[in-house]
């Protein structure tokens, strides 16, 4: 895999992670006692989006790590 393909894979990964960890912990506002007039209901409290970031880069960095491993088993040496 060439750098430019690596970097553009973990983007990808990165963005796919992302999505899966931005729902976790998320409190709307109906389910809080301070609810804003005029707001969306739905609307989130506190999304702690740097803390999601972060993980979604440890996240996506396994995930990545893992897809390379397999992709250079051959190389490696394993199928010998």
């Amino acid at each position: 895999m060439t750098w430019p393909i690596g970097i553009s894979v973990y983007f990808t990964i990165w963005w796919v992670c992302l999505f899966v960890t931005l729902p976790f912990g998320v409190r709307s506002q109906h389910e809080e006692e301070s609810y804003l007039q005029g707001t969306d209901p739905g609307a989130p409290v506190a999304p702690k989006l740097l803390k999601k970031a972060l993980w979604t880069t440890v996240l996506s960095a396994v995930v990545f790590a893992g897809l390379w491993y397999v992709m250079n088993l051959e190389q490696l040496g394993l199928f010998d």
